[in-house]
């Protein structure tokens, strides 16, 4: 993926989950983070922010308002804003803001909202490049919590998870917003596309849809989807090399597939894994770190062999969800009430090496590691750590 953004610095966290969208921060500079650096309040939602160069980037929503804003690394200070109105309201009520982190590549940031609008924007300015209201176009009904993909780009394209009948996932021009292909009539999730050597992988609501890069081709599809109706796919597939690992809750669990054989070989499947609700595990060295079960009233820390699913140890985590982090050598979980655990990722055993209270409130935002930075958000303050 850094081949593809020749603009970004080296330690940048350019989009949901970082540089290769799987939640591993390997830049052998980076120290545990220790003490703050700075925060700013901010407006509601869910969407993690973003690291890029000299800048934070925040999709947040203030009154009626969706937010894109840059933020200067060293203090805080605000470098732009670009805003539009929006009148999305939560079904639930839960927070109204945005809910999927943006994406940096090519000095564009691309900005999902939570109605379905798609913006570009200039990563210098926060000037707007093209506009494209995506759910109206396509008829894609609001959803359980509105839009909730990170865009994805890869070579020279930008892939949505789209969720309507008439184009259930898609591929963009990034330099204009047109349409390059469609395909499926797949419900929308809440989980965000992934390039892998074998295509593109979506898990959208109905399942895992794997498409050609360039064509939108359909290569490979299954159901894999709760049986109850209030239910969402969440969690973002994982692949290595040829593999993929794709988890959701509500009794649907795990499932491994092995893509060097057409068609792909299942590995091992089932519910007794890990069941993520919203947070996508963290692969390492052949060994999942993750949270099995829901969010209420709490879950589970594991540890999982990919290749058979073996669960090599668990522990009950504490109240709430929260989402896992790999700074260098250390796994960050960030849990739901702010604490921070560092955790050595020992696949033989849970060795915790200590916590601090980071902030109050709800935080299910995924965090953001670079530039001498850790950031996180809730729904009023964005919070970074040196």
């Amino acid at each position: 993926m850094l081949a593809l953004l020749p603009f970004l610095f080296f330690h940048d966290w350019p989009q949901m989950l970082g540089p290769n969208r799987n939640g591993i921060y390997a830049d052998s500079d980076v120290a545990w983070p220790s003490q703050f650096a700075w925060e700013r309040p901010v407006g509601s939602g869910f969407a993690g922010p973003i690291i890029v160069g000299n800048k934070v980037i925040l999709f947040h929503r203030k009154a009626k308002m969706e937010i894109v804003e840059a933020f200067d690394v060293a203090n805080g200070r605000t470098i732009w804003t670009f805003e539009y109105p929006t009148s999305y309201k939560d079904d639930f009520g839960f927070e109204d803001g945005p809910r999927a982190a943006p994406t940096v590549a090519d000095g564009r940031v691309f900005a999902f909202g939570a109605e379905g609008v798609l913006h570009a924007l200039d990563v210098n300015t926060g000037e707007k490049l093209w506009r494209a209201d995506v759910h109206k176009q396509y008829g894609s009904p609001k959803g359980w919590f509105g839009a909730g993909c990170s865009p994805l780009i890869h070579e020279g394209k930008l892939y949505l998870n789209i969720g309507s009948k008439k184009a259930g996932v898609g591929a963009f021009d990034p330099q204009t917003g047109k349409l390059i292909w469609k395909a499926s009539n797949h419900e929308m999730s809440y989980s965000s596309p992934t390039a892998a050597p074998f295509g593109i992988v979506f898990f959208t609501r109905e399942g895992i849809l794997v498409t050609d890069k360039d064509t939108g081709k359909i290569l490979y599809e299954k159901r894999w989807r709760a049986r109850a109706h209030a239910s969402a796919n969440v969690a973002n597939p994982i692949v290595d090399g040829n593999l993929l690992y794709i988890t959701s809750n509500y009794g649907v669990g795990s499932i491994v597939l092995d893509f060097s054989t057409n068609p792909p070989t299942e590995l091992w499947s089932g519910d007794d894994a890990i069941s993520a609700h919203y947070a996508t595990p963290v692969l390492i060295n052949g060994f999942l770190y993750g949270l099995h079960g829901a969010v209420h009233p709490a879950v589970e820390m594991r540890a999982v062999e990919m290749k058979t699913g073996r669960v090599t140890w668990k522990m009950l985590a504490g109240p709430g969800g929260g989402s896992l982090t790999l700074i260098k050598d250390h796994l960050m979980y960030l849990r739901e009430d702010g604490q921070i655990f560092k955790i050595k990722p020992n696949p033989e055993k849970l060795e915790a090496l200590g916590n601090f209270k980071v902030m109050d409130g709800l935080i299910r935002a995924y965090p953001a590691v670079g530039n001498g930075l850790v950031c996180m958000r809730n729904s009023k303050i964005l919070a970074c750590l040196r």
